[in-house]
């Protein structure tokens, strides 16, 4: 196996040559700050004479429009909307009419149905049912006797009815 070995050498910084210190006219300092990719912005002077900015704002240009389909498309606008709320407040109207028809039907119809309950009531009351069996022949049954199922024991005294059978019984005589 070779082993190299290397060796580096130190360079000395470079000084400026004694010719090369003198100092630059004004032209090779302007040269030298525009030369390369390295160039610096020229200077600017202040300059003693006023000038007039060489950008500013115009004023907006004068538009023509025709007013008169501006003005019709406003009347059309307007009388459309005074016509949508008329239409509006007539079906509103109407329709307040319409309810107040069938809250008064509404009111005919429970007074009815109160009526007709009451009526039920007096039909299903005992004066009633006892009044419709005596008609249809049937009789007084006196006081009833009454079999509970889970013991089959007789609470009360048994009694046949008295009075005549019904033709709606089908049996002759007693």
């Amino acid at each position: 196996m070779t082993t190299s070995t290397a060796t580096t050498s130190r360079r000395s910084p470079v000084r400026a040559h004694p010719a090369a210190t003198r100092r630059l006219t004004d032209n090779e300092q302007r040269e030298l700050a525009t030369r390369g990719n390295t160039a610096l912005a020229p200077e600017r002077r202040p300059s003693t004479v006023k000038r007039d900015p060489a950008l500013r704002v115009a004023p907006p240009a004068p538009v023509s429009v025709p007013r008169a389909p501006f003005v019709a498309l406003v009347l059309v606008l307007v009388v459309a909307g005074v016509m949508g709320i008329l239409v509006l407040n007539t079906k509103i109207n109407e329709n307040a009419f319409t309810l107040s028809h069938l809250q008064d039907q509404q009111s005919r119809l429970d007074q009815q149905e109160q009526q007709l309950d009451q009526h039920l009531a007096d039909l299903e009351s005992p004066n009633s049912l006892r009044a419709a069996a005596l008609r249809l022949g049937l009789g007084d049954s006196g006081t009833p006797a009454y079999l509970p199922l889970p013991n089959g024991q007789v609470v009360g005294v048994p009694q046949p009815a008295s009075g005549q059978p019904s033709a709606a019984s089908g049996q002759p005589g007693h």
